[in-house]
């Protein structure tokens, strides 16, 4: 396995993560769920990445569960915090009184003191980013939280957080976590290059473009019985890729990979490794041969003729790394 610092912070990550949305406490079963868990951990894993959100709280509860066994000091445990977790007015967002009683619940499923990494799953226009700032500082001086990062933010709206958490002497964001694969690359434009000035580091979701970066769906067939396409609880997420064209280049990407000797989900995970802003690459894994597929990933690289061969496929143009 090979580590990466977080963007400037001191801590490193294991440059492929394992996170648990719609997988454990959800679509796998508990036992399976703790057992890929605690399988990933042997294999070098010490990144694992969950939300409050993921089930209301049950991969949390999972996750939690199934690292309890290993030294505390041996992994990094993320979690997130914004989306609702109940039906009343401050149950969800950026406020204080959300991100304090949240983290709290958080700390109590996960049965641990602290949390390494606390993220802003969301931008929150309707609470002061001040306000969210300064309670995120507070649980880093109360030692709950060792680090703060955020997902899916703008780059404007990092900037903004990291210049008024300067000016304000708040403790810094160290990561973001966005969306970021071989068919979605938005972040390449403007995000990386503040994160990259600023020094936060990148732990990227969806990698692998719900799992369709694998080549496992082919143009023309339905998908296969049991994957995440064939599951109406996430075909909601995967829908957006499930058309002739982006299929058809994901099953060129495929052959792109084979002949390089590697697997079309090692491939993209690769590509994503390759920009020196990214730390991890978070992936979810169902089963373990998903799991030691992924593995493999760490430590590859891709030549420059594979790249550019890989941007040929997608239309997209060379972006500098």
């Amino acid at each position: 396995m090979e580590y990466r610092r977080l963007g400037r912070a001191g801590v490193r990550l294991s440059v492929i993560g394992l996170g648990s949305w719609l997988t454990y406490g959800a679509s796998v079963d508990r036992q399976r769920s703790i057992e890929i868990i605690r399988a990933a951990y042997e294999r070098g894993v010490n990144f694992f990445d969950t939300a409050n959100v993921y089930h209301r709280g049950v991969a949390e509860e999972v996750v939690g569960e199934a690292l309890r066994v290993f030294p505390r000091s041996s992994y990094v445990l993320a979690t997130k915090v914004f989306f609702p977790m109940g039906d009343g007015p401050n149950d969800r967002g950026l406020s204080r009184k959300h991100i304090m009683e949240q983290c709290h619940a958080s700390l109590k499923r996960l049965g641990t003191d602290y949390i390494d990494l606390y993220q802003c799953h969301r931008f929150d226009p309707e609470t002061p980013l001040d306000e969210t700032l300064r309670a995120l500082d507070d649980l880093v001086t109360q030692g709950k939280v060792l680090y703060v990062g955020v997902s899916q933010w703008t780059a404007v709206q990092i900037a903004d957080a990291v210049h008024l958490a300067r000016q304000l002497g708040l403790d810094p964001i160290v990561s973001n976590q966005p969306l970021y694969n071989i068919l979605e690359r938005d972040i390449e434009r403007e995000v990386l290059p503040v994160c990259a000035r600023e020094g936060i580091g990148q732990v990227v979701f969806s990698p692998l473009a719900q799992g369709v970066l694998t080549g496992k769906y082919a143009p023309g067939q339905p998908p296969p019985a049991g994957s995440r396409a064939a599951d109406p609880r996430s075909n909601m997420f995967i829908g957006r890729f499930m058309n002739e064209q982006t299929l058809q280049q994901v099953q060129r990407l495929a052959d792109l990979a084979r002949s390089a000797g590697m697997t079309p989900a090692q491939m993209a995970l690769a590509w994503v490794l390759r920009r020196p802003e990214v730390t991890s690459a978070i992936v979810g894994a169902t089963r373990l041969e998903q799991l030691e597929e992924n593995l493999g990933a760490a430590g590859l690289r891709l030549s420059d003729d594979l790249l550019q061969a890989i941007d040929a496929v997608t239309g997209h143009a060379p972006a500098a790394a």
